[in-house]
């Protein structure tokens, strides 16, 4: 058993080796006056060949842990973040949100405000030290975190390391929260040893029931008009490789409801991403896959009363959902890409002649559904305010393969072709608005030869703590495209306030109450103070070099640019 020791130091020196030594690369952290520890390790560590996770400043909490989630999304690996005690941890609760129904994992910590008043040394210090303080600061974030544990002792710091680690990166994953009193990061300790690597092996994924998967074989095998559902089947790269696989070798459709991420390849023969009403309206079998909300019937429509519904997850009950009622009629457990791969076995061999029935049926599907995505562009195109499909086509067709979206709202994939699979990142689940330009920071970080987008509503923007972000994209040099799609609006709001009430008195009013945004800033004015690019778009056609300008910005003169498109509010095509 290998080990490592730490001869002498305080349990903040201890803490941060063995975050490094378990794979964290990086703590983002908004400071406080709980970090005089951690500070000082750091400071200690200037010069050692000792490898502690690189610190980096954020000025909000919203956009450090932001920067965690999009650093795992486009590397796979979990990072962790650090906040100032309860209040910073009140900042941060947005984001930790989103990570829990992402099921993202992230490594939450706090500090805790000196548990003593004078008797040793971290003691309290500041008047604030005793408002600060609570009877259960982690009940702030209980709800929407795995597990939660507040450091006692620098002896304990290995167990309590990999402990929240394994518990994070354990299916489903998701954040930890872990509080660290200045008094104990401050402590001495001497003579320490810890394994290196842990002596942790990680449990294997869930493979699926046979007999379950037998049924939903010979249930897709024999059905005229199944249908695959996804919002996050790209998360993992095997797993839309299976999916694509699947859906090819059996002809079986796939399409994506508000997609957290893209798990077909645009022009892949089976993506109708356009389509699921159509088609899910009348489909015989239903496959769902991690799929918390399958149809929402005024946009899906939603199956036959006589339809057979499968649902397969890691979690296909979604137990962290007080209610969640969809019908099912076969329900697996399993990790995607295993479950996609048997079920490909099972449906091997039967009923080819469905196959390829379903097979010519669909290529004349295909066919028109370009058609018409081509003749919705012809008619947008010169549409002002510019429309988000327009802008949407132009942005794609100037992006590598490989370049990294992160929409917090605007875009419309269907007018997007994203050749590679995890390539596109929707707003979480949980909604939590704000959290594209931190994510895409948190991506460019992980992956800096990615050319990397943040687009984002101007109401979006302004919750994603733009400031904040555009401080860290200059200070550590993260060139990130920003698109402000600004419709001067808080739309989603409008649209829900229409929805509930069609001839309401506010569906009348000229001037919805709580939705106007007006009169907008002139958010591109914000590279001014960051040495970025920044442009005003109104006219379509100016849209394409504008495009292109900005681009050069970011990949050749590496600086951030941000676009102020103002566009049309987006609709379903």
């Amino acid at each position: 058993m290998a080990t490592k020791k730490l001869k002498s130091g305080t349990t903040a020196d201890l803490y941060l080796r063995l975050l490094a030594d378990r794979g964290i690369d990086y703590l983002f952290a908004n400071p406080g006056t709980d970090f005089a520890p951690i500070i000082e390790s750091y400071a200690k560590n200037e010069g050692s060949d000792d490898e502690l996770p690189k610190p980096v400043a954020v000025a909000h909490e919203n956009v450090a842990i932001s920067m965690a989630l999009g650093y795992y999304l486009a590397s796979g690996r979990m990072q962790a973040v650090m906040v100032h005690v309860n209040v910073g941890t009140a900042n941060a609760i947005c984001g930790i949100i989103n990570a829990a129904k992402d099921n993202v994992p992230v490594l939450m910590t706090a500090g805790r405000t000196p548990l003593t008043e004078h008797e040793l040394p971290g003691a309290r210090s500041g008047s604030i030290h005793w408002a600060q303080e609570m009877f259960d600061q982690a009940s702030m974030v209980r709800e929407s975190v795995k597990w939660d544990y507040e450091l006692r002792n620098g002896q304990q710091s290995e167990t309590v390391v990999d402990r929240a680690l394994e518990v994070a990166d354990a299916v489903p994953k998701g954040p930890v929260y872990l509080s660290l009193p200045r008094e104990i990061l401050g402590s001495e300790i001497k003579d320490i040893e810890y394994e290196s690597p842990p002596r942790k092996a990680k449990p294997t994924p869930a493979a699926p029931d046979t007999n379950a998967i037998d049924q939903a074989g010979e249930l897709l095998a024999n059905a005229e008009r199944p249908l695959i559902l996804t919002r996050t089947g790209g998360r993992y790269t095997p797993d839309a490789e299976a999916l694509a696989k699947l859906a090819q070798d059996y002809a079986i459709p796939v399409a994506e409801f508000r997609p957290v991420y893209n798990a077909m390849p645009g022009d892949h023969d089976m993506n109708f991403a356009m389509d699921v009403k159509p088609l899910l309206e009348e489909a015989d079998v239903v496959l769902t896959l991690d799929t918390d909300v399958p149809w929402l019937p005024p946009f899906t429509g939603e199956p036959p009363k006589d339809a057979k519904v499968i649902q397969m997850a890691t979690d296909p009950l979604f137990q962290s959902y007080p209610i969640r009622g969809f019908p099912r009629d076969l329900c697996i457990t399993s990790d995607l890409s295993l479950g996609l791969s048997a079920l490909s076995d099972a449906i091997d061999g039967r009923n080819g002649a469905a196959t390829d029935s379903r097979r010519a049926r669909l290529g004349g599907l295909k066919d028109e559904q370009r058609a018409r995505v081509a003749g919705i562009l012809e008619k947008i195109k010169n549409q002002a305010p510019i429309h988000p499909g327009w802008a949407s086509n132009l942005l794609s067709e100037r992006l590598d393969d490989d370049s990294l979206i992160f929409n917090d709202y605007p875009l419309l994939l269907p007018f997007m072709n994203r050749p590679e699979p995890h390539t596109y990142f929707g707003t979480p689940n949980a909604g939590g608005l704000g959290w594209g330009p931190g994510a895409a920071l948190g991506a460019k970080l992980a992956c800096p030869d990615k050319f990397v987008v943040s687009a984002v509503g101007d109401g979006s923007y302004m919750f994603g703590n733009p400031i904040a972000a555009h401080h860290v994209s200059k200070n550590h040099d993260l060139p990130v495209l920003f698109l402000v799609f600004n419709n001067s609006l808080w739309n989603a709001v409008k649209r829900s306030t229409l929805g509930m009430y069609p001839d309401g008195h506010a569906s009348k009013s000229n001037n919805m109450p709580l939705t106007s945004l007006d009169p907008a800033p002139e958010f591109d004015k914000m590279m001014d103070l960051y040495g970025g690019y920044g442009e005003k778009v109104e006219d379509p056609s100016e849209l394409g070099d504008a495009l292109d300008r900005a681009i050069h910005a970011v990949k050749v003169e590496k600086r951030q640019a941000l676009l102020n498109i103002i566009f049309a509010s987006p609709q379903s095509p």
